[in-house]
């Protein structure tokens, strides 16, 4: 196969499609009157372009066809890929590159009573933390899986939901400003491992198939088992909740014990 046919999407979406390129050049417009660190720009383009490459590539085929590699691709649109970007702190450049209009509608519509009630609700790091691990559980129910994997609109849903609910999380996790408490930060990102891990465990530990659907649908692999396959995917969900969760923690002490150099900084 020629590399290039790599990037050419196994089921093309519309709504990606102009998503990435509308986000990606408000970011680039943003940038131009933002002054932003190279890292910035590095973590911002490595968050969106690997959300990109696992949901608008032939990556997808294979996500569609091996349960290990579904997981794969839910590791970069939930957890990876919005952590990136999160890390890029692009609001400013995103900010920036709007043009005048959709400043006004987005102030008119956030202005309104609804929407700042259910940004309270959703930003509270309680709340964040249940929709976080309860939209992981949901979309891994086998009964539930099976539908999504067959039904091309639920099937972008899911991917959807686990993106946008991984900007939510994250961006409450990581971001200062949006809860001061350090804390508070840590506890969220640990309260999210125990059930990841319980979930990849039972999955791993299951010695029946939970997903057959890749096995009606044709497997990509024909030479790796059901169970092997399996399994891989809960190692895979068994691993990735400790491991972004830990990343996660470190950065936010990493800032608290920068914080104090930089106020006294500040001050002299």
């Amino acid at each position: 196969m020629n590399p290039l046919q790599w990037l050419v999407p196994w089921e093309a979406s519309f709504t990606i499609a102009a998503v990435m390129a509308i986000t990606a050049m408000l970011f680039i417009r943003g940038s131009l009157r933002c002054r932003l660190l190279f890292r910035q720009k590095l973590y911002f383009w490595a968050g969106l372009l690997s959300m990109y490459v696992v949901s608008h590539t032939q990556v997808d085929y294979y996500a569609e066809h091996e349960f290990y590699v579904h997981q794969l691709q839910s590791l970069v649109l939930h957890h990876l890929g919005p952590f990136f970007i999160v890390l890029a702190t692009p609001t400013d450049a995103l900010s920036a590159g709007f043009p005048v209009a959709g400043k006004h509608l987005i102030q008119m519509v956030s202005g309104r009573k609804p929407v700042q009630y259910l940004v309270k609700v959703l930003f509270h790091p309680v709340i964040a933390v249940i929709v976080f691990v309860g939209l992981l559980i949901f979309w891994l129910i086998p009964s539930i899986h099976f539908i999504a994997m067959l039904d091309w609109c639920i099937y972008r849903l899911m991917n959807w939901s686990m993106v946008l609910n991984g900007l939510m999380f994250w961006g409450i996790a990581l971001n200062s400003q949006s809860i001061r408490s350090p804390g508070s930060r840590i506890a969220m990102m640990l309260a999210v491992v125990p059930p990841q891990i319980l979930i990849g465990a039972l999955i791993f530990f299951t010695p029946h198939e939970l997903y057959p659907i890749y096995t009606l649908c044709g497997r990509a692999f024909t030479g790796m088992s059901a169970i092997t396959d399996q399994q891989i995917g809960g190692l895979i969900l068994w691993t990735q909740g400790a491991m972004m969760s830990v990343i996660g923690v470190l950065i936010v002490i990493r800032k608290e014990l920068r914080q104090p150099k930089l106020t006294k900084n500040a001050v002299g």
